[in-house]
């Protein structure tokens, strides 16, 4: 083999090389932080996410709303769509948990202490949850179609975590309150500040 063809062979693997070492460059993550008030007061139970079409989607993990205590815990569930919610009952008595929303629309029907069912997340609604027995028992499942989302803790911050550097269209949902809508940079020195999600 002559040098020319050797010389030419070791300049195409160093390209090659050089390639997929490019190809393997990680992609800058970020993290979108803040607080959620409502009337000047820190917010709990607030799901905030971003719109991220072409981003992959995961069904894993595992979401549960239980019943304890005569009560949903938690109040507000935060899941993507096409995640599956579990729903166990461990209180002594009955439970019948139902929504008549127009986002999942269920009724599980009567089952015990120990006992628990499951539904479906098929599209991002917002679900309001009843137990036919027990009025006062009220919850929400917050289907959201995005990978990036969070609910805020009983101090009103949030964090989502994994965010591919860029900008982004994010929503704030809370009970009571008109979902909000704005923008916001995830991966610049803009991103490290706080995001404030403010209802008057």
């Amino acid at each position: 083999m002559s040098r020319t063809m050797l010389g030419a062979i070791g300049v195409a693997g160093l390209i090659s090389l050089a390639g997929a070492g490019l190809g393997a460059a990680p992609q800058h993550e970020g993290s979108v932080a803040g607080l959620a008030k409502a009337g000047g007061k820190l917010a709990a139970d607030v799901v905030v996410w971003l719109e991220a079409p072409d981003a992959p989607r995961s069904h894993e993990g595992r979401f549960v709303l239980e019943q304890r205590n005569m009560e949903f815990f938690p109040k507000v569930l935060a899941a993507p769509v096409g995640a599956t919610v579990e729903l166990p009952n461990y209180d002594r008595i009955f439970h019948n948990v139902f929504s008549f929303s127009n986002g999942k629309p269920f009724d599980l029907g009567l089952y015990p202490t120990g006992a628990s069912k499951r539904i479906k997340l098929d599209r991002a609604a917002i679900n309001r949850l009843y137990c036919n027995i027990h009025p006062h028992m009220a919850a929400y499942i917050v289907a959201v179609d995005s990978p990036y989302y969070a609910t805020t803790d009983k101090t009103g911050a949030f964090t989502i975590r994994g965010v591919p550097a860029g900008r982004y269209t994010y929503h704030a949902w809370r009970s009571g309150g008109s979902t909000l809508t704005a923008t916001v940079n995830v991966g610049d020195s803009a991103s490290t500040e706080p995001l404030e999600v403010m209802w008057p």
